[in-house]
This record gives C-alpha cells, structure tokens and sequence, in this order.
C-alpha cells in the first residue's frame, strides 16, 4: 500500500481569517457545506439527516515543522509536544471534527458547527463511533437523551410538570427528539423518547411521541430560530388565566413586564393534542417565544432547552406576582 493521501472534496465555510476561526466547533462553529467531488458522492449512501459524522480535513495553512506549541495559543502557558494538543501545527495537520447533518444535497452536506477555514480540503468522512448507550440504530444518542432528561427533572422539581404533562424537545438537524406519550417527566429514562422528522412528522425511532408532538413539529416549522421546546403546565400562570382574560394577564405597573411578560401572547382555547391548537401555537411562535395556551399551559422555545426552562420560571414567577394581587 502506497502512503497517498486522496482530497475527497472541500468545507465551503464562513471563514476565511485564520485569526478568526474557532478553536472547536462547539466555540464558534458554523453551518457549512462539505462538497465531495462527483466520484465520490456514491459514498454517502445511508447517510440521513440528524446524523452525526466525523469530518476529517487537511490543515493546508499549518505549519508541519514546528513541535511545540503553547497551547491555545495561550502565551502565558508553557509549551507542550504538539501530539499533547489538538494544535492544527503537527508534521500531518489533520483536522477531526464532528458536525450533525442538516441537509443532504446529491453530493454535498449541509453541516454544523464546522470551525475550517473555508476550502480546506476534505480526507474522509467517518460515522462518529456509536457508545454503547446508543438505543437504537438511528442514533438517539445518550448526550442528547440527557440535555432533555436534566431540564426536565429541574422543570418538574419546580412544579411546572406533574406526573405524565407536559413534553420537551430538541432540534436535531431536519428531526428533532422529543419525549414520548405517557413518560413522567420527573423520571425520565431512555425509551421515553422518539426521533421524528420534522417537515413530515415521520417517527425515525424510538417510541410514540406526546400528543402535542404535532405542536413542537408546527414550531419547529414556522421558527427557524427555534432548537429546543419546553411545553409545561405552570400553576400559577393557569390561575392567573382563570382570574383575568389573556388579553390582562402579566400586565403589571413592574419593570418585568416589558422585559419579560411582553415576551408572552395567547394561542385560543383549543383542545389539546389537536391539529388547530398546533397550527395556532406554530404561528403564535412567529413573533414570540412564549405562548399561553389557554386553559392549557405554556409553551416556551429558545436556543438551549434550559433557556426555554428560564423563559418559563421567569414568566411563572410573573404570574405568580399577579395571582396575589389580583385576590
């Protein structure tokens, strides 16, 4: 076997500065395209959206002669053998990274969070290893099973969930993972969950999901903004929708009001699990990232499911305020 190295393809990414370019992807990595060229494409057959894969590429601006580096670039700490570090300096400067895949698009990849410099050409792409706690072959995978499991143990020990209510989810790629029908919150455990394609609402794995699985799908659908949904049944915020009408409720002569409450509006009384409350939150989603649903609960997405968690706490803590003075 003759030691040869074949580019496959290029990154097509937003950087350009090598100044500029993140360390890691999880520090600034954006989307990007990963083109192979045309002979190639055959190869990511059985690739799916959602998917995670490690890109490996060729640091074509490193330096292959030096072999000692600070490490971060970090002047102030001394310096360490290059193969101590994930320095791109090393005599062959291969970059591994791990992206989740958006889109597939005959022979490119739509990726994120990619940190290359734009053009950097492309060795190989490898499936990113499956652990063990992997659940089934689609790859749920343990870490996101634990980002949704964590938010919802602390949204149930502030009583925003109780027994089987409510549901959360994540956006992965084209999919998102959400919690399954009849799963107690609190407790979640690994086959709680199901993968579902989220333009046609296809269940890729797992189990059944929530009846309101069909909301979290019309969000995901109308915000693009959106990657993680908290749906929660707050007490305080349905007492205060049975004290005043939605149009009153969190105003409050406090400076949280504009800061927070405004942040909130109302979807109609809508039966739960039922097509129109989903269509009616999925636009409400549109201008806010909070929606009262009416005799119902809350619905709260942001970038993070913990900060969808904080919208949430804020907004009950509100109505908590107005709950008392409203007696």
């Amino acid at each position: 076997m003759t030691a040869e190295v074949h580019f496959i393809g290029n990154v097509r990414t937003q950087f350009n500065d090598l100044d500029a370019c993140p360390k890691q992807g999880n520090e600034g990595g954006k989307e990007a395209w990963v083109e192979l060229k045309p002979e190639y494409a055959e190869g990511l057959s059985e690739i799916y959206v959602g998917q995670s894969l490690d890109l490996l590429t060729w640091f074509h601006k490193a330096d292959r002669e030096t072999m000692t580096v600070h490490p971060r670039g970090d002047r102030s700490r001394p310096k360490r053998g290059v193969f101590a570090t994930r320095s791109p300096a090393r005599p062959n400067p291969i970059g591994v990274h791990t992206v989740t895949v958006l889109e597939i698009s005959g022979n490119k990849l739509r990726v994120e969070p990619l940190e290359a410099l734009d053009k950097t050409p492309l060795i190989d792409i490898k499936k990113t290893p499956t652990p063990s706690t992997m659940i089934t072959p689609h790859g749920i995978r343990r870490e996101d099973i634990e980002v949704i499991t964590s938010v919802c143990s602390r949204a149930w020990s502030r009583r925003l969930f109780s027994g089987f209510n409510g549901n959360a989810s994540i956006r992965l790629g084209d999919a998102c993972l959400m919690t399954a029908t009849g799963s107690a919150k609190g407790c979640l455990e690994p086959k709680d969950f199901v993968l579902v394609d989220i333009a046609s609402g296809d269940i890729l794995a797992g189990s059944k999901p929530s009846s309101e699985g069909e909301m979290h799908l019309e969000i995901y659908r109308n915000q693009p903004k959106a990657r993680a949904i908290l749906h929660t049944h707050p007490p305080k915020i349905l007492a205060l929708g049975v004290l005043v009408e939605p149009a009153k409720m969190l105003k409050l002569p406090i400076f949280e009001t504009e800061l927070i409450g405004s942040r909130m509006t109302t979807a109609p009384a809508f039966e739960p699990g039922t097509v129109e409350l989903a269509k009616a939150t999925g636009q409400a989603a549109i201008t806010h990232d909070a929606v009262y649903m009416e005799k119902h609960g809350l619905v709260c997405w942001a970038d993070t499911l913990s900060h969808a968690l904080s919208l949430s706490e804020e907004l009950e803590h509100l109505a908590s305020i107005h709950v008392d003075v409203a007696r």
